[in-house]
């Protein structure tokens, strides 16, 4: 076995907001991770791919789930922080760029992939699903997952046929540094970051959203259940929110419906630029992260050039055509 370097970023912290009491999202928890992660390798090792490098965590989830395979694998991990905030997920994303892995898998929900784009903005992207809203990364059985990385890494499959780079928000903030969004940036009338979730829809004034699914939750779902957009479209969506006499019901959180007044929706074309004013605060990907100050303005503009995601099916059906699966009897070890 040999093959590009599958790359690993597990975020410990995913799946554990407050959300899982004041809505009904489930809990991921590190044993369920390191479960994840193991069939992840397992797939990538059936596919013939065997060298991983890794972002450390405060729970060693994947150094742990590596560890269980010994000389199966070849791995090691990257020089990151271990402080147990979305710094060590940036920086890992920055180790793993240097490296030049052929692709990466991480486990984590929205917030954990704007982290990771923060630090390596078009990175070759397979995302699994552990956080609370999950409208980024996908949903899917890691053994499969871990197959169409270790197809990537092994140049089965060209990530150039089953991939498609992600739109992103770009966020300039007066006298700030800059900021990105990879499925909504919404300016609400909090004053204070608190618990990050967006769990007040009276308080939503606004959303630009690169993609609108009516079945998804979070503020995406706001924009799909009026006007559905794919992230294949080469626009974005701009909702003006908290007035006007048309509203909609829509799932802002697992489990968690609320109505939500419409003022007023329109695309977005690529570069346009919204300018929205303090005061408020902005919150990127369902958390809020960012404190406007009376009259300080943040523009917002909608691009792809973002991460470029796998299309784990597509990888999967591309390479049973090639026959990349298919063995001779004799060719089997032990025959």
């Amino acid at each position: 076995m040999a093959g590009g370097i599958i790359g690993i970023a597990v975020n410990p912290a995913s799946g554990k907001d407050v959300r899982r009491l004041v809505a009904r999202a489930s809990v991921f928890d590190n044993q369920e991770k390191r479960a994840i992660v193991r069939r992840a390798i397992v797939g990538a090792l059936g596919a013939g791919a065997n060298v991983f490098t890794y972002v450390p965590d405060s729970h060693g989830i994947a150094e742990s789930a590596l560890s269980e395979f010994g000389a199966e694998v070849c791995s090691r991990a990257v020089e990151a922080p271990r402080t147990a905030s979305t710094l060590d997920t940036i920086r890992g994303a920055k180790a793993l760029s240097a490296v030049g892995c052929a692709v990466v898998l991480t486990l984590g929900g929205d917030g954990t992939n704007r982290a990771f784009t923060l630090g390596w903005r078009d990175a070759p992207l397979l995302p699994i699903s552990t956080g609370t809203n999950n409208v980024f990364p996908r949903f899917v059985e890691a053994t499969i997952a871990g197959a169409a990385a270790g197809l990537i890494a092994t140049g089965a499959v060209a990530l150039s046929d089953v991939a498609l780079q992600a739109k992103t928000i770009r966020v300039q903030i007066d006298g700030e540094r800059d900021d990105l969004a990879l499925i909504d940036a919404v300016l609400t009338e909090e004053r204070f970051v608190g618990a990050r979730a967006l769990l007040e829809a009276d308080l939503l004034r606004l959303a630009l959203l690169t993609r609108a699914d009516p079945a998804a939750v979070g503020i995406t779902a706001i924009g799909g259940l009026i006007a559905p957009l794919t992230d294949a479209a080469d626009q974005g969506l701009l909702l003006t929110l908290g007035s006007g006499s048309a509203a909609v019901r829509a799932p802002i959180a697992p489990g968690l419906y609320a109505l939500v007044r419409v003022a007023a929706s329109r695309a977005v074309e690529f570069g346009e630029e919204i300018t929205v004013t303090g005061p408020g605060v902005l919150a990127f990907d369902g958390e809020r992260e960012r404190v406007l100050k009376p009259g300080q303005r943040a523009r917002l503009t909608v691009q792809r050039d973002g991460p470029r995601v796998i299309d784990v099916a597509k990888t999967l059906a591309r390479a049973a055509a090639s026959g990349a699966f298919r063995v001779q009897v004799g060719d089997v070890d032990g025959d």
